[in-house]
């Protein structure tokens, strides 16, 4: 096998390979780091994770769409990184949470687009989305 023909074949073993394989109770644990800013509330007000209200609370946030919690005073930038509809997903959500204004950048095309997320979490965000996808209402 040349040099070349690795490449198209290590990109068809990355796609078959399960999308995305977070350990949530990993996240469960490190969202200690989270919570001076993000509380997780169920929506009958049952706290599952007493926190701050600086930032959204975070129950449900897997497969919500991007800057549109009820009440909360998001930024111009995550509210334009949603008004296409973009919602939340495990693999979306860790790659946000290790740089949340290069992420807004990139989605929303802005150079001059923030986030008012400044902590970065720079291992581990797959864990973290795995432990958030586990925090919502039942199906």
């Amino acid at each position: 096998m040349t040099k070349h023909s690795l490449i198209p074949a290590l990109a068809l073993t990355l796609l078959a390979a399960p999308a995305f394989a977070g350990d949530a109770a990993k996240g469960e644990s490190d969202f200690k780091k989270c919570k001076a800013c993000h509380s997780i509330v169920a929506d009958d007000g049952t706290a599952i994770v007493k926190g701050g209200k600086v930032g959204p609370n975070l129950y449900g946030v897997i497969g919500r769409q991007i800057g549109s919690l009820d009440g909360f005073n998001y930024g111009d930038s995550i509210k334009a990184a949603g008004a296409d509809g973009s919602v939340w997903d495990e693999a979306r959500l860790a790659i946000y949470v290790a740089d949340p204004t290069a992420w807004l950048k990139e989605k929303t095309g802005d150079a001059k687009a923030k986030s008012k997320m400044a902590f970065k979490l720079t291992s581990g965000g797959e864990d973290m989305a795995a432990y958030l996808a586990s925090v919502k209402p039942a199906q």
